[in-house]
């Protein structure tokens, strides 16, 4: 008995991660990249402004600091976007450096695309090899719905970064160094609040149920683990609420979707719970009846009118400012 205990075997199991990658795995990566960047660039100007309302405001932002801050819709500042500007900060900052044309704004787009291949890759091969993570990655790469979204210029596009980006780093933390991923899995859900608000939240639950059962150590340290990662999260989302609360409401722009010009009121009102309860999501322009908010919305983008009489559209052409609720968007 004893010499067959002796004999049998000794299996030791191998993190994907550990095993060493054969040699096409490499060429076949940056293949997979350098085809997700001409998927997404090619004819990218094909599409023009894309989304006019979003579009406005990168060119807001192109001519006027404050205006990239808030995300206004025009260069006057009378009114922002029914979203918070992170997504517009990049495609602002891109048209400030290139000048403002379709390119400048939606080449940024299409490379976050590139991008969130090679993470969703970085984050399957650690779990179940090379081969797997090619195959995640081609899989979102040739999704119809994200070829359309990385092509354009709504805020989906950073927002799925964002959110592979969280999904990578608690896939890090189950390999060691878990409070320093967390963290940085809190700043990645910060941001992506500051993108498209609570949306930003529904994979959380799921993230946070992975660091409570499989990060390494007691459940002791896994609470203080996600207790890090939650204020990590308050900080980089919270910070932005903070600024717009105390900024003087006469020296910045109306929040636009909001009844009470307060973001905050945005993000749990009309793209908060009444996204969850199928809203049509547009204070201004849904049927409301009576002293509603919906009216009490336009009767201040009516005041922001006779504020703003006027400002240049994408095309350059004077236009009169309509209500966000009038406005295509996502």
């Amino acid at each position: 008995m004893t010499l067959l205990d002796n004999a049998a075997p000794h299996v030791v199991s191998t993190p994907a991660n550990d095993v060493p990658r054969p040699r096409w795995v490499r060429p076949a990566l940056w293949t997979l990249l350098a085809a997700t960047a001409v998927l997404y660039l090619w004819g990218l100007g094909a599409a023009g402004y894309a989304n006019e309302f979003y579009a406005a405001a990168v060119q807001a932002g192109t001519q006027n600091w404050k205006a990239l801050l808030f995300g206004s819709l025009d260069p006057g500042n009378a009114i922002t976007v029914d979203k918070p500007p992170a997504a517009l900060w990049v495609m602002g900052l891109s048209g400030r450096l290139f000048g403002f044309n379709a390119w400048s704004m939606l080449a940024p787009q299409a490379l976050m695309g590139v991008g969130s291949v090679a993470l969703l890759y970085a984050a399957v091969r650690r779990t179940s090899g090379a081969g797997a993570g090619l195959l995640a990655g081609t899989a979102l790469a040739l999704t119809p719905v994200a070829a359309l979204m990385f092509r354009f210029n709504n805020p989906d596009a950073l927002l799925v970064l964002l959110l592979v980006a969280a999904a990578y780093c608690v896939v890090r933390a189950l390999d060691g160094s878990p409070n320093r991923w967390v963290a940085l899995v809190g700043v990645a859900l910060g941001l992506a609040f500051l993108t498209k608000l609570l949306q930003a939240f529904l994979v959380t639950p799921a993230l946070a149920l992975v660091v409570l059962v499989a990060v390494p150590g007691s459940v002791w340290s896994r609470l203080r683990t996600l207790l890090i990662g939650a204020l990590t999260l308050i900080v980089s989302g919270g910070w932005f609420i903070a600024l717009v609360s105390l900024w003087p409401t006469d020296s910045r722009p109306y929040i636009g979707g909001s009844t009470d010009n307060s973001l905050l009121q945005l993000a749990l009102g009309y793209n908060g719970v009444g996204r969850v309860l199928g809203g049509d999501g547009n204070p201004v322009g849904g049927h409301h009846g009576g002293g509603g908010p919906g009216r009490r919305s336009a009767r201040r983008v009516a005041d922001v009118r006779r504020r703003r009489r006027d400002y240049p559209d994408v095309r350059g052409v004077r236009w009169a400012p309509r209500s966000p609720g009038c406005c295509r968007r996502r």
